[in-house]
């Protein structure tokens, strides 16, 4: 405000003075002394008001959370919840991101196509920023058209089919592909001697397990190995794992691997121990579930993980102490991988430009620091993560 709209706004005394009667004066002076006080505390009234309005608390970042919590999958679903909620709560406590804090929105795509599909519209009808998830390569398929439509990014800790993988769309994997898990597995088999295995595979999730199988099939082949027996399960929901081991075990095998969840691994163990001795499984993938249901059904067992249990940096101990006394039981690959993700959104978001996409700001600002390791990404937003395995001991998972 100027000189001369400053005495437009709150008066001049001295041309108040200057123009007033002398016996008039003194009570005019003191009307218009009254009348400029007036003004001066609307205008502070008015000026403190706009600071309150510019000083207010910041709307919030939604970040959705798409999971699988009513389906057979569920454990993945909620390891990747709390990975999500650990993640939020720490970055909130630090302060969000550019003084607004994220506020977490929750859809279950549950067991079909149709609850799935409405579960991603209720996300983008939401106005998320971003979402964490899915848990299901299925349900990322299905939904890449929906989210593609909506230019919203969505960032998968798990999913990792290769029908996701070198494609220019709106989902950015943080999980290597089941073509690199099976060919490392094949090469790690055969390496340990096994030359005629027999599988076992859900068919529940093509996208994952039957895709695996199929690049397992074809590694193992051309290094020599030979695949004696494929027991599909999974169509009819009364699965007999004890006819699933007995079609395996047909063409004598000296090696069975579950193309499994952990849940059905310890089932087919603990009917291969029944039917057999001394031929060695290898489980897909292990969670502790596999140890808790399998029992002595599944020591000695070979396990594929995505992470290294044996890990003693000082920022896998910190992310373990406070996840552990968050939920009180171990972190598994979800839980792990979905805290990355919620770091590489946040500190996008932190970083990215005037009128920049999110998903541009997320492959422009790597690598980001994960809980084990760095995070990079290809041109379409695929990730490649390190192999790991271990072996049931004496109930444990002892790293190799």
């Amino acid at each position: 405000m100027n000189e001369q709209e400053s005495r437009e706004f709150f008066g001049d005394d001295e041309d108040v003075h200057a123009s007033t009667p002398t016996g008039l004066r003194s009570t005019w002076a003191e009307e218009a002394g009254c009348k400029n006080w007036r003004r001066r505390s609307l205008a502070c009234l008015l000026v403190a008001a706009c600071c309150l309005a510019g000083c207010g608390p910041k709307p919030p970042i939604r970040i959705g959370l798409l999971v699988g919590l009513s389906d057979r999958t569920a454990v993945f679903s909620e390891d990747g919840r709390n990975g999500v909620m650990l993640a939020i709560e720490e970055r909130n406590q630090a302060g969000g991101v550019a003084g607004r804090q994220l506020e977490l929105v929750v859809q279950d795509y549950g067991t079909g196509p149709e609850k799935a599909t409405a579960a991603v519209q209720a996300l983008i009808d939401a106005r998320v920023d971003t979402v964490i998830g899915p848990y299901s390569s299925d349900v990322a398929v299905q939904m890449l058209p929906q989210i593609d439509k909506a230019r919203l990014l969505v960032l998968s800790p798990v999913v990792s089919a290769v029908a996701l993988a070198g494609k220019n769309d709106y989902l950015v994997r943080l999980n290597r592909t089941t073509r690199d898990n099976a060919r490392d597995l094949a090469r790690r088999l055969y390496e340990r001697g096994q030359r005629r295995v027999a599988l076992a595979t859900d068919v529940r999730n093509p996208a994952y397990y039957v895709s695996l199988r199929d690049d397992f099939r074809l590694a193992f082949t051309e290094l020599g190995g030979t695949v004696v027996a494929d027991a599909e399960f999974g169509r009819d929901p009364d699965t007999s794992f004890e006819n699933v081991v007995r079609t395996m075990l047909v063409g004598r095998p000296d090696g069975l691997v579950a193309c499994t969840t952990s849940v059905d691994a310890a089932l087919i163990a603990q009917q291969a121990v029944k039917q057999t001795r001394g031929i060695p499984i290898t489980a897909v993938y292990g969670s502790e579930a596999l140890i808790e249901l399998g029992g002595q059904a599944v020591e000695g067992m070979l396990v594929a993980q995505a992470h290294d249990r044996a890990d003693t940096s000082p920022g896998y101990q910190a992310f373990h102490r406070a996840y552990m006394a968050r939920f009180g039981r171990e972190p598994t690959y979800s839980a792990i991988f979905s805290y990355d993700a919620v770091t590489v959104a946040t500190e996008a978001l932190a970083r990215s430009a005037q009128g920049e996409s999110l998903r541009d700001a997320v492959l422009r600002n790597q690598p980001y620091q994960g809980v084990q390791e760095p995070i990079r990404f290809d041109r379409f937003g695929d990730s490649a993560r390190a192999a790991y395995y271990s072996i049931v001991r004496n109930g444990q998972f002892v790293p190799l």
